[in-house]
């Protein structure tokens, strides 16, 4: 079984290719078959050409890294669409940030969780017993908990207890097939996954994680991006 780990990715030269170094030893050490695809949205950091010298050093033979590069920066929605298109092997996909936050070392015992439970996807969580936070200062501990909180209270998700967090391992045909249904963009696009997953019937479970706040690179959460995530939970409230 091969597994597939997308990764959107906006100004992270710095940390491309500690995340690929991470992955790619994590996935040697317990002997898994896998692809990474990078989609570039033209990153103005040259993201891009850190991604081509990768694939030139970690590809040898086989075609472990594949690149997809797009115009503009076009969303994370349509970052995993391009991704699994991309990707022609994985049966199973990894949905998760490049900036150092997710460690790969989470990525077996979310393979063992899917393995013996049979769930249809495994969702890496911050906020049960085990997981946590690193770096984050107080202001951004509460607007992620209360972002979470909120969704909870408004979206009835069943037992994800992290709606707001973007590490995951899906089934292929699941993420396939809830990715059509999602009309949110930016951050509340994740936690739509899980309430349109919970609408049709699909089994979650979860992996206490560790998140740690990124070291290169700027945050790309602002102003913005919270005024995007509380229509796209409002639009959840009263269309789900």
């Amino acid at each position: 079984m091969t597994y597939t780990v997308i990764l959107p990715t906006y100004n992270e030269r710095e940390n491309l290719p500690l995340i690929v170094y991470l992955l790619d030893k994590t996935f040697k050490a317990h002997n898994i078959s896998y692809q990474i695809v990078i989609v570039d949205d033209s990153s103005p950091d040259k993201t891009h050409e850190v991604a081509l010298s990768l694939k030139s050093i970690f590809n040898g033979s086989n075609s472990i890294i594949t690149i997809v590069s797009r115009k503009g920066k076009l969303g994370l929605g349509t970052a995993y669409v391009a991704g699994l298109k991309a990707s022609v092997e994985g049966s199973r996909i990894i949905l998760m940030d490049a900036d150092l936050s997710h460690h790969p070392k989470f990525i077996p015992q979310m393979i063992k969780v899917m393995d013996e439970t049979g769930v249809d996807l495994v969702s890496g969580t911050r906020y049960r017993k085990g997981g946590g936070v690193m770096g984050w200062d107080l202001k951004r501990k509460v607007t992620s908990r209360g972002a979470n909180f909120l969704a909870s209270f408004l979206l009835n998700p069943g037992t994800a207890s992290d709606l707001t967090g973007s590490f995951r391992l899906y089934e292929r045909n699941v993420i396939e097939k809830i990715l059509p249904m999602v009309q949110s963009t930016g951050y509340a696009f994740q936690m739509e996954i899980l309430i349109r997953a919970k609408k049709e019937g699909m089994s979650l479970g979860e992996v206490p994680i560790t998140f740690v706040d990124r070291i290169y690179g700027e945050s790309k959460l602002g102003a913005n991006e919270i005024v995007m995530y509380l229509k796209g939970l409002l639009q959840l409230f009263f269309t789900t």
